[in-house]
């Protein structure tokens, strides 16, 4: 009688042990997506760039952009371009204007967060310009961040004396030709940011996020001051 070798059964042994390899595969694999997704949080900076008018923001917001590569959004730009472009959240927001009223914060919230998502989950960081002005909206940053799993890196505050932001601004105004800026309106720039935003300081001291920054000197030297801010995050 001819006999029939039958195939290879895997004992109880082996099968334990290739689902045990299977396992330790898949929680390879996690903790890999785990990682990837923290070294994406480590590199992410989102940066705050805060000070009076006249203090440096975007020309030193140009440097960190051109040296850590990080996105930007300028609440005024990214206003006029929703209502530029006539989208939805355009048309809401030019409706107050047209009111005379300001536009509500989680209106603005709404516009910068579609701003910031643009920018995909891979990106560097990204530099808050002009916004948060007070503590209700940088509490509804913190939040809409949050609610995407990333968070504020720093504020950076360029401080400059009033009387060389007034003598910048001037300045500024006769090579502009930008009709606001004139001693009376900056004037009144200054108090509005001094009574308004200032107190935002305050709360991200509180928050562990502040770093001062002298900003007056050369721009080699301000910049220099923020670049060991970032490198130190």
């Amino acid at each position: 009688m001819r006999q029939i070798k039958l195939p290879h059964l895997p004992s109880d042994v082996e099968a334990r042990n290739k689902d045990l390899m299977t396992e330790l595969w898949y929680k390879g694999k996690e903790t890999q997506i785990k990682q990837d997704q923290q070294n994406i949080k480590i590199r992410m900076k989102n940066i705050v760039i805060f000070g009076a008018p006249g203090s440096g923001k975007g020309t030193q917001s140009d440097l960190m952009i051109e040296h850590y590569g990080l996105g930007h959004i300028s609440t005024g730009d990214v206003l006029r371009n929703e209502i530029k472009n006539g989208t939805e959240l355009g048309k809401t927001a030019q409706g107050f204007i047209d009111n005379g009223q300001l536009i509500p914060d989680d209106l603005m919230v709404s516009i910068l967060a579609k701003k910031y998502d643009e920018f995909g989950r891979g990106h560097k960081g990204v530099i808050f310009d002009g916004f948060p002005r007070t503590i209700p909206q940088a509490e509804a940053l913190k939040k809409m961040l949050d609610e995407r799993g990333d968070k504020v890196a720093a504020m950076i505050e360029l401080d400059v004396p009033e009387d060389e932001l007034m003598t910048r601004l001037i300045k500024r105004g006769q090579e502009s030709g930008r009709a606001d800026d004139n001693e009376e309106t900056i004037k009144k720039r200054l108090v509005v940011y001094h009574s308004q935003t200032q107190p935002l300081i305050e709360w991200y001291k509180k928050e562990g996020l502040h770093h001062h920054i002298n900003g007056s000197g050369t721009l080699e030297r301000i910049f220099g001051d923020i670049q060991k801010v970032i490198d130190s995050l």
